[in-house]
């Protein structure tokens, strides 16, 4: 008899690569404090998981965000300053995941794991096919090679509009997404694959929902660690996540948990 679940589609940032997801921040306040204008990094991460388009607009149009680029420019912000902040915003981030590509302890055994079951391993991604290019042999340098990676840009909807994980599992051959399940460290990513009619694994404690890269992480006192994961983790189940877990090496018992409940 064949495994019960089809396939897991995972996240990159923060659930398979760059622990605490720091990538993106470094790239998003280096690119604006080019500009003359400081963002925090609470600020950069508020809606982390979008598509970088999606996440640039997103961040412009929170109020103290716009506030003081009116105050900087003497204007509001035009599609026509999007546009270029996210052409500027683009090598950043391809510079910034380049230097975040080593994958979170656990990452490529657990792929190896879903492999010997049989199950079949997709992706997505905020970023985009760019942002990837080195993302990609680096992390198959270190074990790690989706069957298939959807980048932003390439589906008409980003995030949370289940498209990408819909194409991926097209591109699978995995099916019905009940059998499925996304795996992800961002709210808009557990609301995704909800939405996507697949399992939900939120990771509290290896993405944005914390923010730390593992060393800082690690060197957290106990109490100071759970009360970032319960932030995290309400976070995740306020989005439909249907089990959190704190990062990817805790996956396995969960795959078996679903393959239960699906039979």
């Amino acid at each position: 008899m064949s495994f019960p679940v089809k396939a897991v589609v995972f996240d990159w940032a923060g659930t398979m690569i760059d622990f605490g997801c720091m990538a993106p921040v470094h790239a998003l306040v280096e690119m604006f404090a080019a500009e003359g204008l400081e963002i925090t990094p609470a600020q950069a991460r508020a809606d982390m998981g979008k598509a970088k388009l999606d996440h640039l607009r997103a961040l412009l149009a929170a109020p103290a965000v716009a506030a003081r680029w009116n105050g900087l420019k003497g204007a509001p912000v035009s599609e026509d300053d999007i546009q270029r902040l996210y052409r500027n915003l683009v090598p950043a981030m391809t510079r910034a995941a380049a230097r975040s590509s080593l994958l979170i302890p656990g990452a490529a055994q657990v792929a190896a794991e879903l492999r010997a079951l049989g199950v079949k391993i997709g992706s997505g991604t905020g970023y985009t096919r760019e942002m990837m290019a080195d993302i990609l042999p680096a992390a198959a340098g270190q074990g790690y090679a989706p069957d298939v990676v959807v980048c932003a840009g390439e589906t008409p909807s980003g995030r949370p509009a289940p498209l990408m994980t819909w194409k991926a599992l097209v591109e699978l051959d995995a099916w019905p997404a009940r059998a499925c399940i996304k795996v992800d460290d961002a709210p808009v990513g557990i609301e995704e694959g909800r939405l996507a009619g697949c399992w939900t694994v939120g990771l509290s404690a290896s993405g944005n929902g914390v923010g730390l890269d593992r060393e800082d992480f690690l060197a957290l006192s106990p109490e100071a660690r759970a009360e970032k994961i319960g932030h995290a983790m309400r976070e995740l189940k306020a989005a439909g996540a249907d089990f959190i877990i704190e990062d990817v090496s805790q996956l396995m018992p969960v795959v078996h948990e679903i393959a239960r409940r699906i039979s």
